[in-house]
């Protein structure tokens, strides 16, 4: 059951007075709080959002769909290479993911440097835009030679790798300017609806770049579901998709420059605050670090997605490897969106208290529990089809199907609890650098897991070469002794998938920190708000 609106309003009310007592922001006068820090009467101040707020949050929703669609196009990148290209250059090319894994090394330059004039969030919003509208318009020109589909030779994986993540790059510093203005563009007793629009925006766009262009883009599907006439080209191309999302870019931010007022954090909250600079906000960084609490809370998000990273990263690529085409892979996230829209705000009902990782562990060992699930729908997909067969069965796509949503699931409850904890302790004062930090070791830790597991598929994958004369045998774990096999008449066959081995050995671990690290994942949260202050 999704929780009213009232009752979010609610919730976000109470998170945000305890928020407010880090700060030292008194609660809004005729609100009565109790020992526990928590509003008696709340529910009277939130009945309705203003109309004001009512159009931040849709212009916040807005801003984070757009960051969304770069990401979802670089998700999607994998599925186009997969047939193509190894698993060790589809672990280079995660490192697109990772500008938002630093992004703290100039996060205290976007949010330090700006000109009052246009307001601290659009200095940066406005100009980075822009240049995402003016990267994608480039690169929708030169995107066919990258993948190699103009001249039919090898995708250019390098140079991949280094377009996107220069996109990222720049997404994650509109991201850093988005985030900080979501402090500061919502009342107080509405702040917490930042998340949910971080966690609904986001969703949409990447569903939009991933889901939405692979199933277009296929030929299959154009054909299956939308051509009387079939033709050998999907309905639209990278290229064209790029183009038209370039100029989207261009008008929304020209509109957002022109039309919308940022406030300042002095009008936000009714008292002055001197301008920090930018050797004074990495002094501030620095000293949020140091904080014995962000320290333990720092090495819990750098480590607690290591249990999952085969089961996130590998799986798709194994499915579709087995044959199950990549726009049906996609499309079986249609149904998922409304799961993944309307379960944060359901989820948010209990993670806007004081104990949000109560949420995240209930769900990380049922996530754990997933990987073996994977495990058998890999395993299933490689065994499934009839010999002759080219097609899947369906109740194969709706077994995929119910595994992946409980998989949402899980991985929205921990999500969800974790930005629920951040904007339970971040700073407003300084908010871009302190949200980014929380975000940027959260991305760090997402990130780095899913790149090793990548790498290590092909050298935990043990290949022989069968067919050969005089029934002899040769391994063939790398390219040059495939092509040696191929050319002595033989067939590379696995007999041991690194995958299997990999899964494993994660979801061991995973248990393992989850035995060391759950006691303190709640005794973090129950620390003293003074805990979390920078002086």
């Amino acid at each position: 059951m999704v929780m009213t609106r009232s009752t979010r309003a609610r919730k976000a009310v109470e998170a945000r007075f305890e928020n407010d007592s880090l700060n030292n922001i008194p609660p809004s006068s005729g609100t009565k709080v109790n020992v526990n820090g928590k509003s008696s009467d709340v529910e009277q101040m939130a009945i309705n959002i203003p109309s004001s707020d009512r159009t931040s949050i849709a212009i916040l929703l807005f801003l984070y769909v757009l960051q969304g669609i770069p990401l979802g196009l670089a998700g999607s990148i994998p599925l186009i290479l997969a047939k193509k290209v190894g698993y060790k250059q589809q672990a280079m090319f995660s490192f697109v993911y990772w500008p938002y894994s630093v992004k703290l090394l100039w996060a205290p330059i976007v949010d330090a440097a700006y000109i009052s004039k246009i307001g601290r969030r659009k200095t940066w919003l406005v100009p980075v835009q822009y240049l995402i509208g003016i990267f994608m318009l480039v690169l929708s020109k030169k995107i066919g030679y990258l993948l190699g589909e103009t001249d039919g030779s090898a995708p250019d994986v390098f140079m991949l790798t280094a377009v996107f993540f220069c996109l990222n790059f720049l997404t994650a510093t509109q991201d850093i300017a988005v985030d900080g203005w979501a402090l500061t563009m919502l009342s107080r007793a509405n702040v917490g609806w930042a998340s949910t629009c971080n966690t609904v925006g986001q969703t949409a766009g990447y569903f939009l770049g991933n889901v939405v262009f692979l199933a277009l883009s296929s030929p299959e599907f154009a054909n299956k579901y939308i051509r009387s006439v079939p033709l050998d080209k999907g309905l639209i191309d990278l290229g064209g998709f790029l183009f038209f999302w370039g100029i989207v870019f261009l008008i929304t931010t020209t509109l957002i420059g022109l039309l919308k007022h940022e406030r300042s954090e002095d009008e936000v909250h009714g008292e002055q605050h001197e301008k920090k600079g930018i050797l004074s906000t990495y002094k501030t960084l620095w000293t949020i670090i140091t904080l014995p609490a962000v320290m333990k809370f720092i090495v819990i998000l750098l480590t607690c997605k290591v249990g999952f990273a085969a089961a996130d990263s590998v799986t798709g690529l194994k499915l579709v490897e087995a044959g199950i085409p990549k726009e049906n892979l996609a499309m079986l996230a249609i149904p998922m969106v409304p799961i993944q829209i309307l379960l944060p705000l359901y989820i948010s009902k209990y993670t806007s208290g004081p104990k949000p990782f109560d949420v995240f562990l209930r769900a990380f060992p049922c996530r754990l529990l997933l990987g073996l699930v994977f495990i058998l729908c890999v395993w299933w997909a490689n065994n499934v089809r009839q010999p002759g067969e080219e097609a899947f069965p369906w109740y194969f796509y709706a077994g995929i199907l119910c595994v992946y949503a409980v998989h949402q699931v899980t991985v929205y409850c921990m999500f969800v609890a974790i930005m629920a904890f951040h904007a339970r302790i971040s700073d407003p004062r300084v908010g871009g650098t302190y949200m980014t930090l929380l975000n940027t070791i959260t991305n760090l830790g997402g990130n780095w897991p899913p790149t090793l597991a990548l790498w290590l598929v092909d050298e935990l994958t043990w290949k022989n070469c069968l067919g050969l004369p005089n029934s002899a045998t040769m391994e063939c774990n790398s390219k040059p002794l495939v092509e040696a096999c191929t050319k002595a008449g033989g067939k590379c066959v696995t007999s041991i998938d690194g995958y299997y081995i990999e899964s494993i050995m994660c979801i061991v671990i995973g248990f393992i920190w989850l035995i060391l690290k759950a006691k303190e994942c709640r005794s973090i949260q129950e620390m003293r708000d003074t805990a979390w202050k920078a002086s």
